[in-house]
């Protein structure tokens, strides 16, 4: 799982495109449409729309960076174990999680099962995804960010990476869906 010595597939054609660094700069304000996208959901092997759950429910994006299925953020990893262990309280207030990686097919399938991961896992390994919301990257991978979507897709919480907040805590992001219903 998390280790510090192997960087086997560290350096791969997504690290290099994402080596340097872009802030992130997303555009958006509140009330927006967020741009559409179709990827494959690990978890469920399944393909995901985003645009299939307007009118049906709210939606928290939860971009995040995973180098490799060995090597994960040390900033975000705290973040994904704590959105894993807390996605029950999203889905009782109606809202679908759906944490976006880089990381390819393979390399998630091994995030999925290592971590448990209950939520969706959606695979965006050429990192179209990241770019749509203007996330920015550094260092070989995206930049993590948080969008909370409601049922209509406009966007009514954002929360982009900063080295001092480089995730939205949890409680932050079940706050911002109380206020937002």
């Amino acid at each position: 799982m998390l280790t510090s010595s192997d960087f086997s597939g560290l350096f791969n054609e997504r690290f290099v495109r994402n080596f340097f660094p872009v802030p992130a700069s997303n555009p958006l304000q509140l009330g927006a449409i967020t741009p559409d996208f179709e990827l494959p959901d690990i978890t469920n092997n399944r393909q995901v729309k985003l645009s299939s759950y307007r009118g049906q429910q709210p939606v928290l994006l939860a971009f995040t960076r995973i180098f490799t299925e060995k090597q994960y953020c040390p900033l975000c990893f705290p973040h994904i174990k704590a959105m894993n262990e807390k996605y029950e309280r999203f889905t009782e207030k109606g809202v679908e999680v759906l944490m976006i990686t880089s990381t390819d097919r393979q390399q998630s399938q091994q995030v999925v099962k290592d971590l448990g991961l209950k939520m969706p896992l959606l695979s965006d390994p050429d990192c179209r995804t990241f770019q749509a919301y203007e996330v920015g990257q550094a260092l070989g991978a995206p930049l993590p960010a948080q969008f909370l979507l409601n049922p209509q897709g406009q966007l009514r919480f954002k929360h982009l990476f900063s080295f001092l907040s480089p995730n939205a805590e949890v409680e932050k992001l079940l706050s911002a869906i109380e206020q937002s219903q």
